[in-house]
């Protein structure tokens, strides 16, 4: 025989033997690996502690091991669920325990005799601080949790949407990107008109943003989970505009379908419809709109009965509707009708420095749908972008970017590959004005501070940062990503590294 083997103990041969060796060695197992455990009998009297949770009883405003053993446990430790155990006979394998030593995570277990009858319990605290050594799985777990959530609205809304025919906003005022003064006073507003029932009309060039805003106005709205109706005025034949408007019956022309059809109006009953490029709809329509909106009933073509309906009203233009009037192509009334909330929506080139967030969500949007990474620009892409006029807004501002993306071999895209996308775009690139020399720094107070790894300065900083944007943000993280520039997977991404960082004090 070895000689590594003489000497071994051996194990007991008979089953009962084995099994008193083993649960000993689990008892002493669980007791070294835990911060601290006691056991309670029957009554739930606490007959024994171990040295670890020795530590704890100065907190429980206990003098002495004497002032913990043979009591009650719900006299020395407050809120404990021990009795619980007892009473029930069934294990409470994790929780969490706050009392005024602190908060823990502890494990109960019940101990049984002959029989499977209950003879006491054994507590365990796991850990006593849970705050910093959880950290990162309490991390993982609020993020699953906020996925869940937005599950759960997006569940929630594609069943408003069955329930109303699939007819529903698809933004919300927060798609509206950008935090400029210019951006903020469009949003004010739009939240403003959101709680009346006046008409809304919204005013800009095309790309700015004014579906979004139709949207936006109808989701934020008592009517919000009602219908949301769109109709593109300048998209439908002036011949069949009133039978799209308003509906027909059967046979009421020819080519019209045997069963007659709902039209927009009816479709939008009790809640939004959206009238796009209203300045392009021919006079004879406008007169029967404004009698629609005056009245608050329809009457479908071939049909000589009046159809109540309750729809509020918004309506976008790109085109000079005062103008319009002055020559004769808008009727007046209409406009003062239409007129009651206006909002106007500024050109991008009026908020530029709203240029970068909205690089990030496109972005974003770019790679979702094509199942790649989200491409990264270099600094002087984004000067390049900033300097633009974009005629075309944030249409054209995405269609800049989709192109660039596909013709890149890298996920880095550079001011050249902008540059040449914009001249077969037909504009000339416009060059980004040249950044004035920045004033020499006084030397630190602490240089020793800075003679630091760059990585690690780098990295102080970005935690300062993400910190002062979630306060300024009160804890939203979503609004706190677009401040800082960048997605809100890239914000959790870097609050989990902060929090992997994080040494308990």
């Amino acid at each position: 025989m070895p000689a590594d083997v003489t000497h071994t103990a051996q194990l007991p041969l008979e089953p009962q033997g084995i099994l008193d060796l083993a649960v000993r060695s689990m008892f002493q197992l669980l007791s070294s690996l835990s911060q601290g455990m006691f056991i309670i009998d029957v009554h739930a009297r606490i007959v024994w502690v171990n040295e670890g949770y020795r530590r704890f009883l100065p907190a429980l405003g206990l003098n002495s091991i004497d002032d913990f053993l043979g009591h009650l446990v719900e006299e020395v430790i407050p809120n404990t669920q021990m009795r619980r155990v007892l009473e029930t006979g069934k294990p409470v394998l994790i929780d969490l325990l706050t009392n005024r030593a602190g908060t823990f995570v502890v494990s109960r277990l019940p101990l049984l005799g002959e029989g499977g009858a209950v003879i006491g319990a054994i507590g365990m605290v796991l850990f006593d601080q849970p705050e910093t050594t959880l950290q990162p799985l309490i991390a993982k777990f609020a993020r699953l949790q906020q996925d869940l959530e937005d599950a759960r609205r997006e569940l929630a809304a594609q069943r408003s949407a069955q329930a109303v025919g699939g007819r529903r906003a698809k933004y919300t005022l927060a798609g509206f990107i950008g935090a400029s003064s210019a951006a903020v006073e469009v949003k004010r507003r739009a939240r403003r008109a959101a709680v009346s029932s006046s008409p809304v009309l919204l005013l800009g060039e095309t790309g700015t943003g004014k579906e979004l805003l139709a949207h936006g106005i109808h989701a934020a709205s008592a009517r919000a989970a009602r219908p949301f109706v769109s109709v593109n005025i300048a998209a439908v034949p002036d011949t069949l505009l009133e039978a799209e408007f308003f509906g027909y019956v059967a046979g009421s022309f020819t080519g019209a379908d045997r069963r007659g059809r709902e039209g927009k109006f009816k479709l939008a009953d009790g809640g939004t419809l959206f009238l796009d490029e209203i300045g392009d709809m021919p006079l004879a329509l406008q007169s029967k709109l404004l009698r629609v909106l005056q009245e608050a009933e329809i009457e479908p073509l071939g049909s000589n009965q009046l159809v109540a309906v309750d729809v509020r009203i918004v309506a976008a233009t790109s085109r000079d509707l005062p103008a319009l009037v002055r020559e004769g192509k808008f009727r007046e009334d209409l406009y003062y009708r239409l007129n009651v909330l206006p909002i106007r929506v500024p050109p991008l080139r009026e908020r530029r420095e709203d240029i970068p967030a909205l690089v990030e969500v496109l972005g974003e949007d770019l790679a979702q749908r094509s199942g790649a990474v989200q491409p990264e620009l270099l600094p002087e892409a984004m000067a390049l972008l900033r300097a633009q006029a974009w005629r075309g807004n944030i249409r054209e501002l995405r269609n800049v970017l989709e192109q660039a993306v596909l013709r890149s071999d890298s996920l880095a895209i550079d001011a050249g590959q902008l540059e040449a996308v914009l001249r077969e775009s037909g504009q000339e690139p416009s060059v980004p004005p040249t950044a004035a020399p920045a004033p020499a720094m006084p030397a630190p107070r602490n240089a020793e501070m800075l003679l630091r790894p760059l990585a690690e300065q780098v990295q102080e900083l970005e935690c300062r940062a993400i910190a002062a944007a979630l306060q300024a943000c009160r804890g939203n993280k979503a609004l706190a990503a677009r401040q800082l520039g960048i997605s809100r997977a890239t914000l959790y991404d870097r609050l989990g590294t902060m929090s992997e960082n994080t040494t308990p004090a």
